[in-house]
């Protein structure tokens, strides 16, 4: 009987374990409920069957939980809870925007050094080189990115 007791404890603990260890992060009830099953089985072991038991139970539970870590790894489970989704989804938003190099425009909000110009109807991220530019001041396109335009102040 006490034996069987011993291997409950020991099996609930390896559970509470693997639960901690690969479904809640971090220092959890789990794993402190499973310390605290592997600590009262391996004290019962010695105190209940003896020291020859407890020593058993004590190297017993290191290899099993191992064991039983190596086996869950082994079995993808933790492929089969994963997420496959690709994204291949672009953000463009220069699509069908036509802004040339020395094109003028008036910003629409500071530039600081990023902001928003309105050049030929369209309003598009801009940002500067130089000093921070107010709205509703002409500026010039210097060179046209991927993702926004760099201007400066028209003179």
């Amino acid at each position: 009987m006490e034996t069987t007791i011993v291997i409950i404890l020991l099996v609930v603990g390896i559970l509470l374990f693997l639960i901690e260890f690969f479904l809640i992060p971090g220092i959890s009830i789990a794993g402190i409920a499973g310390f605290a099953f592997f600590g009262g089985a391996i004290y019962y072991a010695y105190s209940a069957i003896g020291s020859t038991a407890g020593h058993f139970t004590l190297i017993g539970s290191i290899l099993l939980l191992g064991v039983a870590v190596w086996i869950f790894l082994r079995s993808k489970v933790l492929e089969r809870m994963s997420l496959k989704a690709e994204i291949d989804g672009k953000n463009d938003p220069m699509k069908g925007v036509v802004i040339n190099v020395g094109d003028t425009g008036i910003t629409s909000s500071r530039l600081a050094p990023m902001g928003k110009v309105k050049i030929n109807n369209h309003i598009v991220e801009a940002k500067t080189n130089d000093d921070f530019i107010d709205p509703g001041v002409e500026v010039t396109v210097i060179e046209v990115m991927n993702t926004s335009i760099l201007v400066e102040r028209k003179e």
